[in-house]
């Protein structure tokens, strides 16, 4: 299974790499898989290294709060597990 979090193209680079913003980390990934044109403000699904799949924005975005959500939720488990550990 492949987990693949959207990532915003934030800088595209002569050779076939582009910069990305995933959640708030930026890194290199290269585009030599990808099929099509890929610009400053696209989305795109990264694996290994590679950009892979290019998303609309509505997709992207509806992804990103699915992933929030989720890192929320583990945050509070975490935090509640804790607690449990603890003794009280």
């Amino acid at each position: 299974m492949c987990l693949a979090i959207p990532s915003k193209v934030i800088e595209v680079l002569e050779d076939e790499t582009a910069v990305v913003d995933t959640m708030g980390v930026k890194r290199r990934v290269s585009l030599e898989l990808m099929q099509e044109s890929v610009e400053v403000g696209d989305y795109v699904l990264i694996h290994v290294g590679f950009a892979i799949e290019k998303l609309d924005e509505e997709e992207a975005m509806k992804s990103l709060e699915l992933f929030e959500e989720i890192a929320e939720h583990l945050e509070s488990e975490e935090e509640y597990g804790s607690y449990k550990t603890e003794g009280h």
